[in-house]
């Protein structure tokens, strides 16, 4: 998994609420088991016309937002079905940072999964947020995920809170499979010395020989 460090892009303001996972990706585009092209799809019924043209009045089709790294949306981000394709079009459009008050849960777990960095910050200074990424002259914002701050361009700071073991894994590029991989003699070490006391079909049939 990608390495998430320190991230300076431009934001993107969406100013809605309740941004459920299908209208982050719509269902017709669930069809595929690989992360790669979803970024075209993202947002689609917002972003294009029903005759497939791109609408020029959405965020994500104007310059400068067409090449947002950070998205700032209002309450209960995510909701709606567990798709992780979701996080997955975010990523593949370029998307590593959401801001939002409120997420909803699993799209917020799904979102560590894809080197996506979720942010937590009060209604208000997310009001505050969207008006700064609306303008170009101020969208640019530095996300620093060592010392947990939001820099803008005035030079001001927000802090963000985030659990110790989620900021790990991102500065570190390791998803739970990763994480658990890194213990693989403790694993490994643990199933020797179960094996001749807890009763349980092996998958690997050499070690019942």
């Amino acid at each position: 998994m990608e390495v998430f460090d320190t991230l300076t892009a431009v934001a993107a303001p969406l100013p809605l609420a309740n941004v459920d996972t299908d209208k982050i990706l719509a269902g017709q585009f669930l069809k595929t088991i690989t992360r790669e092209g979803l970024g075209a799809k993202l947002f689609h019924t917002l972003r294009y016309s029903e005759e497939g043209r791109a609408r020029p009045d959405f965020i994500l089709n104007r310059s400068p937002w067409r090449d947002a790294g950070i998205l700032i949306a209002l309450e209960n981000f995510g909701c709606g079905s567990s798709r992780e394709h979701a996080p997955w079009a975010l990523r593949d459009f370029g998307i590593r940072c959401i801001i939002a008050p409120s997420f909803a849960d699993i799209f917020y777990n799904n979102c560590f999964k894809n080197a996506i960095l979720p942010i937590v910050l009060s209604a208000g200074e997310v009001r505050r947020l969207l008006t700064l990424a609306g303008n170009p002259a101020s969208a640019t914002m530095t996300i620093d995920l060592v010392s947990q701050r939001v820099r803008l361009i005035d030079g001001s700071e927000i802090s963000f809170d985030l659990a110790a073991e989620r900021k790990q894994a991102l500065l570190e590029g390791v998803d739970e499979i990763g994480s658990s991989l890194k213990r693989l003699p403790e694993i490994e070490g643990w199933e020797v010395r179960s094996a001749g006391t807890v009763p349980a079909i092996r998958a690997d049939a050499r070690l019942l020989d």
